[in-house]
């Protein structure tokens, strides 16, 4: 049987909403190929806008389709009650979750020796420059792992790992990260406004200097240490800021141990607590 390319996307929120864009804006993936299940009307128009065929509930998909993947986005503590009505999609299909925190097992627990991917996408993605760690269970072939990197691509760069265990590091890093970026422009803006500045330009010059400053972190040859010492001339202005934010406790330290309190939040949310 000829393998189909039809996409079933189950929830259409936030970053089901950006998976559906990046297919369809990015990916070049034809809307007719993609189904989406979304209970709510509001979400559910908008992805009918976009040309995706939508049901309220996974009853309303054709008994004859054979999807090559089945997205899970919803909310994770809704994943346990609702996978049943897709445990017929488990031979043909690949199971991609982006549901925070939810094992693999919970989906082996229904679907059985399924091929599973256990996906952590970051709040960029819904401008297609986000980060996605993933992770394949045992029971994903290469055509399969090769697909979803595809489908995954649309919205971000995608970083397989080794373990499930480290989705939940990277939750720490890639997924929390952005706010860590916010309250660093958040505090910036701030520090702005104290030495003078009007709060909009603060805001501006906060916003664009980070901005500027991650584009080039990406896209130098030089290390993130090295371009720092690029812009820290020997006392100069810099240097005297960067010498408090090395104090004692210094910010290196802050971020340790945020991540730290990350990592345990999402492995306490992969127990269920």
């Amino acid at each position: 049987m000829e393998q189909s390319e039809e996409i079933v996307l189950v929830g259409c929120g936030n970053m089901g909403f950006a998976l559906l864009e990046g297919w369809l804006d990015r990916a070049g993936i034809p809307a007719a190929q993609i189904h989406v299940v979304e209970p709510a009307e509001s979400l559910r128009h908008r992805a009918a806008a976009r040309g995706a065929t939508v049901y309220d509930d996974a009853a309303g998909l054709p008994a004859a389709l054979r999807p090559r993947a089945v997205i899970i986005a919803v909310k994770p503590q809704v994943v346990g009650s609702m996978l049943g009505a897709y445990r017929r999609f488990r031979d043909t299909s690949v199971f991609v979750s982006i549901a925070a925190g939810v094992p693999i097992s919970t989906f082996e627990n229904t679907l059985g020796n399924a091929a599973i991917v256990r996906a952590m996408p970051n709040m960029p993605a819904s401008i297609g420059m986000g980060v996605i760690a993933a992770f394949g269970s045992t029971h994903i072939d290469d055509n399969q792992t090769g697909f979803v990197t595809d489908l995954l691509a649309a919205v971000g760069s995608v970083h397989w790992l080794a373990e499930e265990r480290l989705v939940d590091a990277a939750t720490a890093i890639s997924g929390s990260g952005p706010a860590y970026l916010f309250h660093f422009i958040e505090c910036l803006t701030d520090a702005g406004i104290a030495v003078g500045l009007p709060p909009e330009t603060a805001l501006a010059l906060a916003k664009q200097t980070v901005n500027g400053a991650a584009a080039l972190a990406s896209t130098s040859a030089f290390s993130p240490a090295e371009l720092r010492q690029q812009v820290t001339s020997p006392n100069g202005t810099t240097a005297a800021a960067l010498e408090v934010l090395t104090a004692e406790p210094s910010l290196a330290d802050l971020v340790k141990r945020a991540a730290a309190a990350a990592h345990r939040r999402a492995l306490e949310l992969a127990l269920g607590n």
